[in-house]
C-alpha cells in the first residue's frame, strides 16, 4: 500500500502552539511546545518553563535579556 507524502497536521507533529506576550507589548506567536508539557498535572506551569527556556536560549544567542511573559495563550487552530 502507499501512502501520500501529506504534510503532517499540527495536532500529528507532537507539538501545541502557544501565543507568549510579553511586558514591553511584544507578542510572539505559534511557539512550539511539546505535546508531553500539556499532559502535566499544572499544565500552566509547565508550559511556561518550557517557553522561559527556550527565550533563555534565544536570549544567550542574541546578547539580550529575555523578555518578562505577562501571558500564554493556545494559538488558533
Amino acid at each position: 500500500m502507499l501512502r501520500s507524502k501529506q504534510k503532517p497536521k499540527v495536532q500529528d507533529t507532537g507539538f501545541v502552539l502557544f501565543d507568549v506576550y510579553y511586558e514591553d507589548g511584544s507578542r510572539r506567536s505559534n511557539r512550539r511546545v511539546p505535546r508531553t508539557a500539556t499532559l502535566e498535572h499544572d499544565v500552566d506551569t509547565a508550559v511556561r518553563q518550557v517557553i522561559e527556556e527556550q527565550d533563555r536560549d534565544i536570549a544567550e544567542k542574541s546578547g539580550r535579556p529575555p523578555l518578562a511573559i505577562t501571558k500564554i495563550v493556545r494559538s488558533a487552530d
